[in-house]
């Protein structure tokens, strides 16, 4: 079964999420931003191993601490999709703008397309090419447990950007709606910021999807 515990990092608070298989205790980083300090007390306090990095798209505050977080314990690095390029080469551009400790470029060990699947430990998680706030951006879905790491796709009460560069409104609300809604109202999700939700309670609350499907 699949586990989890958020880690809000960097200044922005994005949800660095540490996911694990409870049979294996195998676990993986997803969208390490920065704060690595607060990372590796969380492994340390669920007795779990590090096996590899899981990426939803490169924006600094989920992708800033990548390269160390890899080098530091030899992991790999899975994700996001190619189209994310951009973004992971305009890194230490984006820790200047933004006043983040100097993030480095990295190269993922694998570019991610949709369909595939990836493994924690005994846990296969579903991989879900969501575009719309970022060209590459991707989405992990556990089936079983029923949750999804949307990334900044979806929020509660909310939905991501797409005034960056290769952002596009229409495309993120076709990723909300063909991709997200479809895996059913009981999908509990931890977004890139603020509280989790479910996508049954998006679909009736959230101003900006609600009333735009049945």
């Amino acid at each position: 079964m699949l586990k989890y515990r958020i880690i809000p990092v960097t200044p922005f608070d994005q949800n660095c999420s540490l996911i694990w298989c409870d049979e294996t205790l195998k676990a993986a980083v997803v969208d390490p931003g920065g704060d690595l300090d607060r990372v590796y007390a969380a492994v340390q306090a669920e007795g779990v191993t590090l096996d590899k990095i899981l990426l939803t798209h490169a924006h600094i505050d989920h992708a800033g601490a990548t390269a160390d977080l890899s080098e530091e314990h030899s992991l790999p690095i899975i994700g996001p999709h190619q189209g994310d390029d951009f973004w992971i080469q305009g890194l230490p551009e984006q820790g200047k703008m933004f006043g983040f400790k100097a993030a480095r470029v990295f190269e993922p060990t694998h570019w991610l397309q949709d369909g595939e699947s990836v493994q924690v430990g005994n846990v296969t998680l579903s991989v879900l090419h969501c575009p719309g706030h970022t060209p590459g951006h991707v989405v992990f879905f556990d089936p079983v447990s029923k949750l999804a790491i949307v990334g900044d796709v979806l929020f509660n009460g909310s939905i991501g950007r797409t005034d960056f560069p290769g952002g596009d409104h229409a495309t993120l609300i076709s990723s909300i709606k063909d991709k997200l809604f479809s895996l059913g109202d009981d999908v509990e999700f931890i977004p890139g910021h603020g509280p989790m939700s479910t996508f049954g309670y998006e679909k009736k609350t959230n101003p900006f999807v609600r009333g735009q499907w049945g």
